[in-house]
């Protein structure tokens, strides 16, 4: 359904009908941003463990406490969004990611190096949920499109953030990380005209639930709950496939191949890049053909690209991972929107536990395929995870929840 929204980001408020690009690259940008500050933190482990001589348990303990703010407590912040919609909350999500960042830069030792991880955490808590209940709200009923460009920044900054720290902190020190919080004044200030659109449209007694899609609401509870289910599935097969390329794909090429350290990394940039593509890619098939088949495709299309892998040559081997890793990023978008178009009026909370499993299910796949690697060889964990696409075969029972047409 195409609706009118209000755009806000420059100027005085006008009118414009279908989707609202201005808003949504404007909270794909401050995606990228929010990413990029959040992955500088990992990026700099090897520093706080030479300045302080920490342990690999402190080093642990303090992912731990990122993860727990980071993941754990979007679904609650996303359940009290939901009841209680508060349009500048994105902007005061990134506050508290420069309040994080400034206590990093001047932090002397274990524990309040915990407690700016913690408010860095707790700053991209409060981000996504809110963010993603924008972009359904300005997708003008391209609702995949939409979390497609929201996502899509993410993996931007994912991307970008180590790089920034190899450049940045390792060479000037623990301090300079102070200076990422240039990116998130500008995101804290960006988002304050998106609070002002979110506002008016509020105001307007238009939400991200307004206009759902009503199939959903003729489904059974217990068919709802299956599906959730299945989502979840998902969602592991996924991250726990991409969070042991983006680990070990590179130590994967250099063991079998002999490769330098300088053309593996080209390779897993290579796969980092389909991800990206892949992405925007299911975004747009969603909205055209339907969630449930991109997501069934997503992950069991991959399969035979994934499950070739360990058996292929040099050239091969990263063609198939380029070509798996497009394939199975379209999931993400897909299964986000399917689950919000399940629960229409949980936007928020659902955001929040998606967006939370992403992060924990990720850290904890590289944990469990670190270890099994130390157990057993780079090889095997390759062939164990090239067979979790196969689990994508248990979407084909998912309800067919259609987009709206316009």
């Amino acid at each position: 359904m195409i609706r009118k929204v209000v755009t806000l980001l420059k100027g005085r408020p006008r009118v414009q009908t279908g989707t609202a690009y201005a808003v949504l690259f404007a909270i794909g940008f401050c995606h990228l941003l929010n990413d990029m500050v959040q992955s500088v933190i990992p990026a700099m482990y090897p520093l706080l463990k030479d300045s302080y001589g920490f342990t690999f348990a402190q080093i642990g303990v303090i992912t731990l406490v990122f993860q727990l703010t980071s993941s754990v407590f979007q679904p609650f912040v996303g359940l009290y969004a939901d009841r209680h919609p508060q349009p500048y909350s994105l902007s005061a999500g990134m506050c508290f990611m420069l309040a994080g960042l400034l206590l990093l830069a001047g932090a002397s030792g274990f524990g309040a190096i915990l407690l700016a991880v913690a408010v860095v955490g707790c700053g991209s808590s409060v981000f996504h949920p809110e963010a993603s209940r924008v972009a359904q709200l300005a997708s003008g009923g391209r609702k995949s499109l939409a979390q497609s460009i929201f996502q899509v920044g993410g993996n931007g900054g994912s991307a970008v953030g180590p790089l920034l720290a190899a450049l940045v902190i390792i060479p000037f020190g623990q301090r300079a990380v102070g200076w990422f919080g240039v990116a998130a004044l500008l995101a804290a200030l960006i988002l304050l005209r998106v609070g002002a659109w979110y506002g008016l449209m509020l105001a307007r007694g238009t939400g991200p639930g307004a206009q759902a899609a009503t199939v959903a609401a003729r489904l059974p509870r217990r068919t709802v709950r299956g599906a959730m289910a299945i989502l979840v599935v998902m969602i592991f097969s996924k991250y726990f496939f991409t969070s042991c390329m983006t680990s070990y794909f590179t130590f994967y090429l250099m063991e079998k191949f002999g490769v330098s350290v300088v053309q593996s990394q080209l390779c897993l940039f290579a796969f980092l890049g389909a991800l990206a593509v892949g992405t925007l890619l299911g975004g747009f098939l969603g909205d055209r053909y339907g969630r449930k088949y991109v997501i069934v495709f997503s992950i069991l299309g991959a399969a035979p690209f994934t499950l070739a892998l360990p058996h292929l040559g040099l050239g091969l081997t990263v063609a198939a991972a380029v070509v798996s890793g497009l394939i199975i990023a379209s999931a993400f978008s897909a299964i986000l929107v399917y689950a919000t178009d399940l629960m229409p009026d949980k936007v928020g909370v659902i955001s929040g536990v998606f967006f939370g499993l992403m992060f924990g299910l990720g850290g904890i796949g590289s944990a469990f395929f670190g270890w099994l690697a130390d157990q057993t060889s780079i090889g095997f964990v390759f062939e164990v995870s090239t067979l979790l696409p196969l689990l994508g075969a248990i979407a084909l029972f998912l309800p067919d929840v259609r987009p709206p047409r316009a």
